[in-house]
C-alpha cells in the first residue's frame, strides 16, 4: 500500500511526528484535525485525507490521543525498524551531523564515518569510528548498510554514489550541494539543499519589506 501514497503525503509524516511530539512534551492528551491543521498550517481536511491513507485513527466526537497517534506514525515511518547509517566524508558538516544529529531518535543506527584525511583514520566523533575512505568497498562488501549519508566534496559525490548502490545500499542521503540524477537501479536518493530553505526564507523577508 505504502507505494500507492502520495509523495507530499509521506513528507507530511515527519511534520506531524514533530507537532504531536511537541504537543504530548507540553502536556496535551488528545487533539482533532481542526486543531492540529491550525498549529500546521494545514486545513483539517486535509489532515483527515493524510491519516486516512494508513487506516484509522481518532474516533468520532473525540478526536485523536495524542500519544497514540503519535506512536502510529511513527511505526508507519519505521521508527521501530532501525536501518544502518554510514557517513561519507568527515569534514565540518560531517563531524556536525555525527556529533549533533541524534540519528537513533529518528530509527538510524549509525555505524560508522569515511574520510581520506591523514590522521583521520582510527579516530571517533561522538563515538563514531571514523574510517579511511580506502576501506569503503571492503566495508560495504562485509557489513549491510541501508543509508549512505553524504557530505563529502562535489567532484566525489557521484563515483561514491554509484559505489554505495553498487553494493547494496538502499538509500542516499546526499548533502553534496549537487543534485545526484543518475540511475542507481532501486537506490533511493533525497537530495538536500540547505541553501532552499535560506532562500524561500529570504523571499519571505524581502517580501515583506518591498
Amino acid at each position: 500500500m505504502k507505494y500507492r501514497i502520495s509523495a507530499n503525503v509521506i513528507r507530511r509524516l515527519p511534520r506531524y511526528l514533530r507537532r504531536l511530539t511537541l504537543m504530548e512534551r507540553q502536556g496535551f492528551e488528545k487533539t482533532s484535525s481542526g486543531d492540529l491543521g491550525a498549529r500546521m498550517g494545514l486545513t483539517a481536511s486535509q489532515i483527515r485525507q493524510d491519516l486516512n491513507c494508513f487506516g484509522g485513527f481518532g474516533q468520532q466526537g473525540y478526536g485523536y490521543n495524542i500519544t497514540d497517534l503519535k506512536d502510529g506514525i511513527g511505526s508507519i515511518l519505521g521508527l521501530d525498524k532501525p536501518l544502518t547509517v554510514i557517513v561519507i566524508g568527515a569534514g565540518n558538516l560531517g563531524r556536525a551531523l555525527i556529533a549533533n544529529f541524534h540519528f537513533e531518535k529518528y530509527g538510524f543506527q549509525l555505524t560508522a564515518a569515511f574520510d581520506p584525511a591523514p590522521g583521520l583514520a582510527g579516530t571517533s566523533i561522538s563515538g563514531t569510528p571514523v574510517l579511511h575512505s580506502d576501506t569503503l568497498e571492503e566495508y560495504l562488501t562485509e557489513n549491510r548498510v541501508d543509508v549512505a549519508v553524504l557530505t563529502l566534496p562535489r567532484s566525489h559525490t557521484l563515483r561514491a554514489a554509484e559505489l554505495a548502490s553498487q553494493k547494496g545500499v538502499r538509500g542516499i542521503w546526499n548533502f553534496t550541494g549537487i543534485d545526484i540524477d543518475a540511475d542507481l537501479g532501486d537506490t533511493i536518493v533525497e537530495n538536500v539543499h540547505l541553501s532552499d530553505s535560506l532562500l524561500t526564507l529570504g523571499y519571505y523577508l524581502r517580501g515583506k519589506t518591498e
